[in-house]
């Protein structure tokens, strides 16, 4: 395993196959600021264009995993104008969006709190386990503020509107078992099982074609919450001709028939 840069706000680590981004500022339970989502939009973008990873798990330093928004920054905001915050909105979105679309599977492996914005990081990412011991809360309104419209979207999307409407309205703090009733987290293990839960998923992503699962990803962007018409019919059979003319997909096609494994594991 390596690691890169361990001083900074991030620290990303290395394995075969897998990137791990690392949250690094325990002290303040890794909430963010203008620094760290800058940090976090360079490290998606580049890991994201590496085709040597099969899998990017978003982790955290400390007890908490995001506690939302740095005071820090709270108060610098306190002070800017209505164009400085929609410029600094714009980046946060940014950010959203490219750990969102990031072309590599995005695993978030929750311990501790998870308050505000550190929702929208989990909301984002593809998949996420989480430790018993978590809890999560959309806090904004207790300080007579909205949860941030760039986080919006991807909690709404990952625990659906009905929910969303509760805890966005009520701030009210709810525990990991409720996450993953509401289908924020996918799994729910005690604390000293977190790796390995990670770690199944990263090995189930490393056991299946990377460009098949990168396809599924934009397959996905494709059609959620679109209608089935004539055009998303198209673009489906298209899609499922390219991968089976693919390399990729006529190797593991033969492999399967060949009773063999396919040519991508190690």
């Amino acid at each position: 395993m390596t690691t890169d840069n361990p001083a900074a706000a991030l620290e990303t680590t290395f394995a075969p196959g897998v990137a791990t981004v690392w949250l690094n500022r325990p002290d303040v339970r890794n909430a963010f600021d203008d620094e760290v989502i800058a940090e976090l939009t360079q490290t998606f973008e580049s890991l994201g264009q590496r085709d040597d990873l099969r899998a990017i798990v978003l982790a955290a330093r400390g007890k908490a995993f995001c506690a939302g928004a740095n005071l820090n920054w709270m108060r610098r905001m306190a002070g800017y104008s209505r164009e400085q915050n929609l410029a600094d909105a714009g980046r946060l979105a940014r950010m959203l969006q490219v750990l969102s679309d990031c072309p590599v599977p995005t695993i978030a492996r929750i311990q501790g709190d998870v308050y505000a914005g550190g929702m929208g990081l989990v909301a984002a990412c593809d998949m996420a386990v989480a430790a018993e011991g978590a809890g999560f809360c959309l806090s904004e309104t207790r300080i007579g503020l909205i949860p941030a419209t760039t986080i919006g979207p991807y909690v709404v999307r990952a625990m659906g509107r009905r929910a969303a409407q509760r805890y966005l309205l009520t701030a009210e703090r709810f525990d990991a078992a409720e996450a993953h009733r509401l289908g924020l987290v996918h799994t729910v293990v005690a604390a000293d099982g977190l790796d390995a839960a990670v770690d199944g998923l990263v090995q189930a992503l490393r056991a299946a074609g990377p460009q098949a699962v990168r396809a599924c990803k934009r397959l996905l962007r494709e059609v959620a919450d679109r209608p089935v018409d004539d055009a998303l019919i198209a673009r489906t059979v298209e899609g499922i001709a390219e991968i089976r003319a693919s390399d990729e997909g006529r190797a593991g096609v033969s492999a399967f028939l060949a009773k063999q494994a396919p040519p991508w594991l190690p």
